[in-house]
């Protein structure tokens, strides 16, 4: 009974995380002989929580909700935050998750690597924050290695499929918050996976 109920849990645990992480096309062998990767994201498609609301109509419904209950002061603070962790702070969240993985190959933003990893998200889920409790949010993402000096030529293609995200970090209470812990957890794939090739 044991026995099997080991290989219950191992079958369910492998089945979890094949579901997070797709290998579309290629394998990490590239990365062998290198030390930096260039990394960039992308937001211009993402769609928002189970409506797939565009950004711009889950950014008007996040006003409303916002300004119903606080001024638009609040909102304005709100937005500052959202747009700073769109523009700095996910990526870094990123870079903790896989570079505590690998140590022989460090992922970075804007830095001169002969490849980049590109991280289109096109579906985000908040998640939400009701005190002592919360849901962590949810990132779907195409993920591209490209060339950096040649961008058409890509060399492999992931997907990451509703990636749960952490809920360690000071602004879990935000929904940006939440989203970050998302991008740390797809970095952590990644790391993992990367961690078996590279050794």
């Amino acid at each position: 009974m044991k026995k099997l109920l080991v290989v219950l849990f191992v079958a369910i645990f492998t089945t979890a995380f094949s579901q997070e992480l797709k290998i579309v096309s290629g394998n990490f062998d590239f990365l062998k002989d290198q030390t930096e990767v260039n990394v960039e994201l992308k937001f211009d498609n993402a769609l928002y929580q189970v409506e797939n609301f565009t950004e711009a109509q889950y950014l008007e419904r996040r006003k409303k909700e916002v300004l119903a209950k606080k001024t638009e002061q609040d909102w304005q603070k709100w937005n500052e935050e959202w747009e700073k962790y769109k523009s700095s702070e996910y990526i870094q969240y990123f870079f903790k998750g896989i570079n505590g993985k690998s140590k022989k190959v460090t992922f970075k933003n804007d830095v001169k690597a002969k490849y980049t990893l590109i991280i289109d998200a096109k579906w985000i889920y908040a998640g939400w924050h009701g005190g002592i409790i919360g849901q962590e949010a949810k990132l779907s993402s195409d993920m591209k290695f490209v060339e950096t000096d040649n961008p058409s030529k890509i060399v492999m293609e992931l997907k990451g499929d509703k990636v749960l995200g952490k809920p360690q970090n000071k602004a879990f209470v935000m929904e940006y918050g939440r989203i970050a812990g998302a991008y740390e957890a797809t970095g952590k794939v990644i790391g993992k996976e990367i961690k078996k090739v590279i050794k």
